[in-house]
Parts: C-alpha cells; sequence; structure tokens
C-alpha cells in the first residue's frame, strides 16, 4: 500500500469505507463491515448524536434555532439539512437502526417555514437538489422537489436559486445541486424520460463550460471554482462538478479534460490533495482539523477517485 493509501486508511471509518469501495476494490464484505462502523464510532455516530428528539439539528431545519432571521449573516452549517446532507457523504448506512431512528423523527417532526414536510422540498433549487439526494438515500424519495426543479430550469439548461428575484442565466452552484438530486431521485425510483431530459440539459450547460469557464470568453467564471473545498454544502467547484460526471457519464466526455488536468495538477509531490477553499460559518464539531492549504482526506479521497475513473481506458 503506497502512502497516499496509508494517509486514507488511517482516517475516520466514513473515508475508510470509501476508499476500500473506490480505490483498493475490497471485498464486498470487508467493506459492509467498515460502513457498518461510521454510525457507530467517528464522524457519523458523533453527529447522530447531535440530533434532538424533535428530529432537529440544532434547532433548526436551514439555519440553527439561534438564528435571528430578521438580521443579515453568513451561512452556518449546523442545522437539519446539511447535518443529513453530510451523513450521506460519510455513507452513514441508511438500514442501521440509529439511522433509521434518525430518519423517522425528521420524517414525523422536522417542517419548514410554509409547514411542508422536510422531503416535500421548498422552494430554492439548491435546496431541492440537496433535499432531493438526501431523501434518495434514505428511502424517502418524494416527488415534489423534482416538480419544483422541472419547474424552475432556466432556457439555457441550468438552474439559479436567484431566478425569482430576476436572474435570467444559471448559477453553477444552483446547477450541481439541482443535477446530483436528480440524478439521486432516478437512481432510487428509475426516473422519467421527462427527468432524464431535464438533467441531460443540465449536464450540457455544464459541459458547454468545460465545468468552470464562461461559454461567451472562455474565462474563469470564478477563481474559487478551481479551488478544492469541502464539505461542499451549496457551494461549486471543479472537482465537485467532476466527482457528479463520474456518476453519470462514467463512460467520460471529452470536454471534461481540462477540468481532470486541472485536479491532477493540485496533487502534492506526496501524491496527497489540499484543502483549498473553506466555506465559512458555524459546524457542529471539525472532522479533519485540516485548515487551508494543508493535505486533506476528503479532498485526496475524491481526487483520486476522480482520476481512477478518467484514467481507466
Amino acid at each position: 500500500m503506497d502512502a497516499a493509501m496509508e494517509y486514507l486508511m488511517s482516517g475516520d471509518p466514513a473515508i475508510r469505507w470509501q476508499v476500500m469501495r473506490d480505490l483498493l476494490d475490497a471485498p464486498a464484505d470487508e467493506v459492509a463491515a467498515e460502513r457498518a462502523r461510521v454510525a457507530r464510532e467517528g464522524w457519523g455516530a458523533r453527529l447522530l448524536a447531535e440530533q434532538g428528539e424533535d428530529g432537529l439539528w440544532d434547532g433548526g431545519v436551514y439555519r440553527p434555532g439561534w438564528v435571528d432571521e430578521s438580521r443579515p449573516m453568513y451561512d452556518a452549517w449546523t442545522a437539519t439539512h446539511f447535518s443529513l446532507q453530510q451523513l450521506v457523504d460519510l455513507g452513514v448506512d441508511p438500514t442501521d437502526p440509529a439511522v433509521r431512528t434518525a430518519i423517522l423523527r425528521v420524517r414525523e417532526n422536522v417542517r419548514w417555514d410554509a409547514g411542508e414536510p422536510y422531503f416535500a422540498g421548498e422552494t430554492e433549487p439548491c435546496l431541492n437538489g440537496v433535499v432531493l439526494t438526501i431523501g434518495a438515500y434514505f428511502g424517502e424519495a418524494d416527488e415534489r422537489p423534482v416538480h419544483s426543479l422541472l419547474a424552475r430550469q432556466l432556457p439555457d439548461g441550468g438552474w439559479n436559486c436567484w431566478a425569482e428575484y430576476g436572474a435570467r442565466v444559471a448559477s453553477l452552484h444552483s446547477t450541481i445541486c439541482a443535477l446530483e438530486g436528480l440524478r439521486d431521485w432516478e437512481q432510487a425510483t428509475g426516473g422519467t424520460a421527462v427527468v432524464r431530459a431535464a438533467r441531460h440539459r443540465g449536464e450540457e450547460y455544464l459541459l458547454e463550460r468545460g465545468l468552470m469557464r464562461r461559454r461567451s470568453t472562455g474565462e474563469i467564471i470564478d477563481p474559487r471554482f478551481t479551488m478544492a473545498s469541502y464539505p461542499v454544502r451549496w457551494f461549486y467547484d471543479v472537482l465537485r462538478g467532476l466527482e457528479y460526471m463520474r456518476r453519470a457519464r462514467p463512460e467520460r466526455d471529452a470536454r471534461c479534460a481540462e477540468a481532470v488536468e486541472l485536479i491532477r495538477s493540485h496533487s502534492d509531490g506526496d501524491g496527497l490533495w489540499h484543502l483549498e477553499n473553506v466555506h465559512e460559518g458555524p459546524t457542529l464539531f471539525d472532522m479533519e482539523g485540516v485548515p487551508e492549504g494543508l493535505p486533506s482526506r476528503w479532498v485526496t479521497l475524491r481526487a483520486l477517485r476522480v482520476l481512477r475513473w478518467w484514467d481507466a481506458a
């Protein structure tokens, strides 16, 4: 085992089981045994323990209960929506009894401000995309966020959470969340031809821009899109875009090539990748304790997963 694999395998069970499955091709029973540990120890167990009896994390659905919504503030990542998103990323076993209890609490108790159940979603595309991913993962797939996304897809093929305030062109942030959610919903339910067509239009929106460039000028849309982040929350970056394409278009599309080589070039001399952009805001706990500019197991895992997909021939 090389140094990068040793580094990854010395991490939390949430990292180890994904390394075993995606990079080491470990036997399925060994992968399952490691995955089962996620809900019982480390980050997964700690996150599950943060949920209240009312189904909420930190007393709120999208923002924690202590936030004064009448006063402007930066994002906070401690409430229910982002905690559930993180449980999906950790790969916690959705059939684990502790996980089932947590999801039952959410289904029975958690409501958006308008009174709709959590898994019914809300209105913003970035929010509904993440809700679809969460619902599909935990066996709570609901069609209502799908209908909302279909109704809000823009003529250019993408989505923008500011469309209701006048935005007429898509945002990569909103688009990647919507695409992930639609694909995950399709995987869970079988999908429909209408949803697949919408998803393909959204993918073309990204691919026509090489996952990071303006179609009009060829310029990088935002330098932060070239910087690997984790957790991604609602933010877009090239690595997130490639992780999506790895799953949605396993046959590979040549328009991803520049983005892949960008990720490859960011490896350090030890075969690791660094955390390049932290999305600031309160968190329940710090998983890796890694500041910007130092190696990250999450970023390394995701980068190696993308390169393994791309380099397979």
